[in-house]
């Protein structure tokens, strides 16, 4: 039986700590967050947990919340992990995380190789350190290694987001509009011939042919993925030359639109004789994605205009010495049917079960491997238990193999 904390009990934390009081091997779950009434009202949803108050930027009091941990979840954004990875070392916790970038006080890539470093620590008290576990990263990375598996040897891998749950109540993004804005006007990163590559945002936009959907306007986006499965490509992904991460949708074409009138900018503006600051004001502006289960069904009332979606992972490479594509396409269930199943919009629905499906394998005992690593890094058994788990929660993946003859 274990004890577990949840650091951080927002869309995707409150998501696996409901999750968690399901399970027979869980005897109790903290449930933390700065927020005090967010943390009491989703323990007082569940069984086994209780609320505890505290500021993440404080480690000491993360360690005192921790005591008698197993396992310590952090649903915080990525500027609190080392805070969180101290507190796990410190009281002798496994560690999880959904993100490792970006943060404020060094660049993308430096900020992946920070978490990475720390490997030894946890390996030299016996602990595992997994991170970033969501649906993309996450499952995307899991998905990843199973198809570069299949390969001889891996050219390329590209991993695909396309968004289009476009409701008649307008709701551009369906996570905070702060980050996602955030993250569109920032310089994605390309991997390429052992090389990371910056490249201006909205980079290299390209009609892709989906299956199911279509073709759909897809840009470069800036993502873990491209930096973790480049700092181990020879390590676990057979020498990838190259890897992308590509995202698409109403959404983004929103962003992009604002992004070029200069409406991203963080830099001030004087109108009319007062400073102010582009970015904050569209921040301020765009509606957030709903919450609570009586907003989601106001959205629901209005109508939907499309519940299309598109998460796919392509590896490239060769097999047998001919060149062969693998097309991963997970399957997840759009607003309607996310809402009729657990209450919550789809986007917390599809991260947060992913990445409960992380904090499971912790809790019964699946993970062997010691150390620091994102989940390209899982074993093969340890993969076969997490995507024959996530079938169970309707998260469904097809996979398509082309080989060119000649």
């Amino acid at each position: 039986m274990k004890k577990v904390m949840v650091v951080g009990v927002g869309a995707q934390g409150s998501t696996i700590a409901k999750r968690l009081d399901e399970e027979a091997n869980v005897s109790e779950i903290i449930c933390a967050d700065y927020d005090e009434k967010a943390a009491k009202d989703v323990a007082g949803q569940l069984k086994k947990a209780k609320a505890v108050q505290l500021n993440a930027k404080n480690v000491e009091e993360i360690i005192a919340a921790a005591e008698g941990c197993a396992l310590i979840v952090n649903g915080l954004a990525p500027d609190f992990n080392m805070n969180v990875m101290d507190a796990a070392l410190e009281v002798g916790a496994c560690y999880q995380d959904l993100a490792s970038g970006p943060v404020s006080d060094m660049d993308f890539v430096s900020a992946v190789k920070r978490c990475l470093g720390r490997s030894a620590e946890f390996e030299a008290k016996g602990l595992t350190a997994l991170m970033n576990t969501g649906s993309a990263p996450g499952m995307a990375n899991v998905l990843t290694r199973h198809g570069v598996d299949k390969l001889d040897s891996c050219d390329q891998i590209d991993i695909f987001v396309y968004d289009e749950i476009w409701s008649n109540k307008f709701i551009p993004f369906w996570w905070s509009p702060q980050t996602a804005f955030g993250d569109m006007a920032a310089e994605p990163i390309i991997y390429k011939d052992g090389e990371f590559i910056r490249v201006k945002p909205f980079n290299n936009p390209v009609m892709t042919e989906f299956k199911g959907v279509g073709l759909k306007r897809m840009v470069d986006h800036e993502h873990e993925e491209p930096v973790t499965m480049g700092l181990l490509s020879d390590k676990v992904l057979k020498g990838v030359k190259e890897v992308n991460f590509r995202y698409g949708g109403p959404g983004l074409e929103l962003a992009e639109s604002l992004y070029k009138m200069g409406l991203l900018s963080e830099d001030k503006l004087e109108v009319k004789g007062q400073e102010i600051i582009p970015m904050d004001i569209i921040s301020k502006l765009t509606p957030p994605a709903p919450k609570y289960a009586d907003e989601i069904q106001a959205v629901l009332d209005e109508g939907m205009v499309s519940e299309d979606g598109v998460f796919l992972v392509r590896v490239t490479g060769q097999k047998d010495g001919r060149t062969t594509k693998i097309d991963l396409y997970c399957y997840a269930p759009g607003l309607t049917d996310a809402f009729k199943k657990a209450g919550i919009t789809h986007e917390s629905y599809f991260t947060g079960q992913a990445a409960f499906l992380f904090t499971k394998m912790f809790v019964n005992d699946v993970i062997t491997t010691k150390g620091c690593f994102p989940p390209e890094c899982l074993e093969e058994k340890e993969r076969t238990y997490y995507l024959s788990e996530a079938a169970k929660l309707d998260l469904l993946v097809d996979e398509i193999v082309e080989t060119r003859l000649y």
